[in-house]
């Protein structure tokens, strides 16, 4: 699951990084696609911030 996770995240960041390098050539679903990424990141960062035990506390 986690490696699917980052995967996905993954080629979102692609294709976030080559609408901002090449904005002409980005497809109509850019928007949708950044927005997911983001939320995706987010998400999976907070996952893994909970899931990860703090060391010295």
């Amino acid at each position: 699951m986690k490696r699917t996770t980052l995967t996905l995240l993954i080629a979102f960041n692609i294709i976030v990084l080559l609408g901002q390098l090449w904005p002409e050539g980005a497809p109509p679903f850019a928007r949708w696609v950044n927005i997911l990424f983001l939320a995706g990141s987010l998400g999976y960062f907070i996952t893994e911030m909970k899931a990860t035990p703090q060391h010295g506390k």
